[in-house]
């Protein structure tokens, strides 16, 4: 499934609902006891319907950010295929342009990071998800944070779970899961 997946990906394309859903729900079993926070899942409104039959969602978190400031962050985007080390011409560079600092091999642009794939799959984003935000707006629990830059957005982030998960440490909160 995940081959699959990435076929579509590959072709700046969103992967269809049913695979999407099954991957993720098949993730989810057994963290019932847990707290979980997901990114980029649901991105339809059937996505949303079939993960409200079988979780209970408290919150929805949107991200409010302009599409060309995404565009700009991943199209700035190159990668060691090798090690799968990740840099960014804007704001982490490579010591030398193409070329991964610790081998001196060549850097390459996935293609799902190619200007116009991006593009693509922002406007097939902005098309399927629009609507998932105003389902879980008319549910009640959607939150939007808007801005550009994450060291702004993430205290605000951080403060709003705090209110619904007091117990998250600020150690707890910075690593990823």
């Amino acid at each position: 499934v995940g081959i699959l997946a990435k076929s579509y990906i590959d072709q700046g394309r969103l992967i269809p609902d049913d695979i999407m859903t099954r991957l993720m729900l098949s993730e989810l079993k057994g963290l019932d006891r847990y707290n979980w926070l997901l990114d980029g899942f649901p991105r339809t409104v059937a996505q949303a319907e079939a993960l409200d039959k079988e979780c209970q969602i408290d919150t929805v978190i949107d991200l409010d950010v302009p599409f060309e400031t995404i565009k700009c962050r991943l199209t700035a985007r190159w990668i060691h295929p090798a090690s799968g080390r990740v840099y960014n011409l804007e704001f982490s560079p490579p010591k030398v342009q193409g070329i991964d600092d610790i081998t001196g091999e060549p850097l390459v642009q996935r293609d799902d990071d190619k200007p116009e794939t991006v593009i693509k799959r922002l406007q097939a984003y902005d098309a399927q998800t629009r609507p998932v935000l105003e389902y879980y707006r008319e549910k009640g629990l959607l939150k939007s944070f808007s801005g550009t830059e994450t060291n702004k957005i993430w205290p605000r982030i951080y403060a709003f779970l705090q209110t619904k998960l007091p117990d998250v440490s600020q150690k707890d909160a910075a690593t990823p899961r």
